[in-house]
């Protein structure tokens, strides 16, 4: 189960730099077509026009599936911003019990948040709800990896809170387990 769990967050954490590999791709030949109008524009007196339609849109969908799908992975990898001034000055037990709380919170904050976006993905696909941009999109695809990003990151979160409960250490602090280790 380890194994699967790790590969479930490697997999999203690869998919969402996929994603950041998508929007640079996007605004690179956006730029080269910029340039190459402005050169022709400046040889002809007229510019060309190309452009890459709604890549603003594009970009702006790519980089809400790399957000969401990165945060398991950046949870596991110890990658989230932990404000630990008080924490560290508490004992470990009382640490832990702390940890635990805040991991609990979190995980019923992202499952209440990924069966709302669910809802949201499902009831965008039932009314046919569209991008407005110059191409028109099925809203429900840019929704999906968003949703798929809350769920992996509550399981995540179970995992965390499952392993604290048997008292393993948090991901997170080094002493334990980690994805970028491998």
């Amino acid at each position: 189960m380890r194994r699967a769990l790790d590969n479930l967050y490697r997999i999203s954490g690869g998919l969402a730099a996929a994603f950041i590999v998508a929007i640079v791709a996007v605004v690179f030949v956006q730029v080269c077509l910029n340039l190459a109008d402005k050169v022709a524009a400046g040889i002809t007196g007229t510019g060309l026009g190309l452009t890459i339609p709604s890549y603003a849109d594009f970009t702006g969908f790519f980089l809400a599936a790399s957000t969401f799908l990165a945060l398991a992975y950046a949870l596991r990898a110890g990658g989230h911003i932990r404000v630990t001034l008080l924490l560290t000055r508490l004992p470990v037990r009382v640490q832990r019990g702390f940890e635990t709380v805040v991991v609990a919170v979190a995980l019923a904050m992202s499952a209440y948040a990924s069966w709302y976006v669910l809802k949201l993905v499902y009831e965008s696909y039932e009314f046919g709800d569209r991008s407005s941009g110059m191409v028109s999109v099925p809203l429900w695809l840019p929704q999906l990896p968003v949703a798929f990003g809350l769920i992996i990151l509550s399981i995540a979160l179970l995992d965390e809170l499952v392993g604290l409960l048997r008292g393993r250490p948090a991901s997170w602090d080094g002493k334990g387990e980690n994805l970028l280790s491998e």
